[in-house]
């Protein structure tokens, strides 16, 4: 058998993994792609170690090293994207890029200016109510609701 057909067929596969990585927007197709480019390598390296005739079969030794890193980064890359999936409801590349970047309606920017009812900025202080400024005598009334209820319950 010749080379060359080993060769084809893996420059087909690994050109199909790098389109598939570089178009491809949802993280399981990016991981199911890169695989197929490591599956590329893998049948160059069998078929120049049949080619080469070598007598401590090399080229199948490093092939099973790369099965095994390819199974810890699957593992690994499929645990990443299901906390993704799980934390941001999508695996879409493109969008997960998008929500790093740019801030939530719910977040303010740096550039807009703080509602009432959100963090407080450093001049202003925090007392009993969820950001509200300190009121005087606002510690002493939120120890006696807290006394009262000591005593009610038994």
């Amino acid at each position: 058998m010749h080379l060359a057909y080993p060769a084809v067929l893996a420059v087909l596969l690994f050109c199909t993994g790098l389109y598939g990585v570089l178009a491809r927007r949802n993280a399981i197709l990016v991981l199911m792609s890169v695989e197929l480019m490591l599956n590329a390598v893998n049948l160059n390296l069998v078929a120049f170690d049949v080619w080469l005739r070598d007598a401590l079969h090399a080229g199948q030794a490093l092939t099973l090293f790369t099965i095994a890193i390819a199974a810890a980064e699957i593992g690994i890359g499929l645990a990443i994207v299901l906390m993704v999936y799980r934390n941001r409801g999508t695996a879409d590349i493109d969008r997960l890029r998008d929500n790093a970047e740019h801030p939530g309606p719910d977040q303010p920017g740096p550039d807009q200016d703080r509602g009432p009812g959100q963090d407080p900025g450093p001049d202003q202080g925090t007392g009993p109510v969820g950001g509200a400024p300190d009121a005087p005598g606002a510690d002493q009334a939120a120890h006696e609701q807290t006394g009262k209820k000591a005593e009610a319950t038994p």
